[in-house]
Order: C-alpha cells, then structure tokens, then sequence
C-alpha cells in the first residue's frame, strides 16, 4: 500500500511530529487486531520496532499506563528503549479505533538497567473504515517520540521516517498473515 510520510516541528519537545497516512489491505478489525496496545497482543510479532509491551496498571477498561520496550536499532547506532505511557482506547460510533498515548512516571515502572528511557508525546493511530470498502482501512499515525539519550537530531531524522514506511509495510504483511 501507498504511504505518506510527513513531519513539522514538534510543539511539544525539541524534535519533530510525524505523520503517517496508507490504507492497509484488510478490515478495520483486522488491522486493530494487529496494533491494540494489549499484553500478548500481536504486535510485538510483527513489529520489528516493539520487543516488549507489558500493562503495568489497567485504571480502567479503556486507560492504561503501558511499558513498551525497543530492540536496538539503525546498525546498532540506537540503543534498546522504553517508553512508559498512559494509553486511552476508544471506539468511535462509525467504527474508527483509536489509540492515542503520552509519557507518564508510574513509581511501578523505573528507569530500567541496559534500556535508554525514551519519551512518547502526545501520538496515536486511528484505524478509519472506509466507506464501501470493507476489506480496506484508512491507518493515520501521528508520532511525537524523544529517544532520549545521547543521538544526534540528525541520526533521529534519517531514522523515523523510514521506520514509520516500514511500519505500514510490516503490518500490512500481518494482516495478510493473520487472514491466511
């Protein structure tokens, strides 16, 4: 599928807002199957980016603060990462899904030994249906991550947006795995 890729400075940190827009060839369900932030959930089979993803504290059946944690990536230039976020899941009445989260300190999660502590932003992903099409979801992404440690701004630019790109192609392959 065709991917769009945008980015603009970030209001809220020193780095920039991604944008990230395709249509993925399976159903709104499928495609959410895939991607809800849920412990055991399939995205950390799938994602090359996702090594871990626990639930450190469900507040509720919709919010969750959530520990999420990277392989190193980039020739090895970036290392392993964890992000600890408050995740808020809704469903719309026209079918889009959503999941939006942002860093948070939960005192059951510290920093971690062998993991830089990154920082999520205000991001999420929207799984639209689209009208007419059952078999096809409009995915738009929004990423505002601070890797934290030492990275030169460069290194991070040359990185996300070939990373969002081959986020859309790695999930559109577990869809098809997933229908199969």
């Amino acid at each position: 599928s065709e991917v769009s890729v945008s980015w603009r400075p970030s209001a809220e940190f020193a780095g920039h807002a991604y944008r990230g827009e395709g249509t993925v060839p399976a159903s709104p369900r499928d495609v959410w199957e895939c991607i809800k932030p849920v412990a055991g959930g399939l995205r950390t089979k799938w994602d090359q980016n996702v090594k871990d993803f626990e639930v450190v504290e469900a507040i509720s059946d919709t919010v969750s603060v959530c520990r999420t944690t990277t392989p190193s990536a980039f020739m090895r230039i970036i290392s392993p990462r964890e992000f600890v976020d408050v995740v808020l899941i809704k469903q719309y009445e026209d079918g889009t899904m959503l999941s939006a989260a942002t860093n948070v300190e939960h005192p059951l999660c510290p920093p971690q030994p062998n993991f830089v502590r990154g920082f999520n932003y205000p991001c999420g992903c929207f799984c639209i249906p689209l009208p007419g099409e059952p078999d096809r979801t409009q995915l738009l992404s929004f990423f505002q991550t601070d890797l934290g440690g030492y990275l030169p701004q460069t290194v991070v630019e040359s990185f996300f947006p070939a990373n969002i790109a081959g986020f859309y192609s790695n999930l559109t392959k577990a869809v098809k795995a997933l229908k199969a």
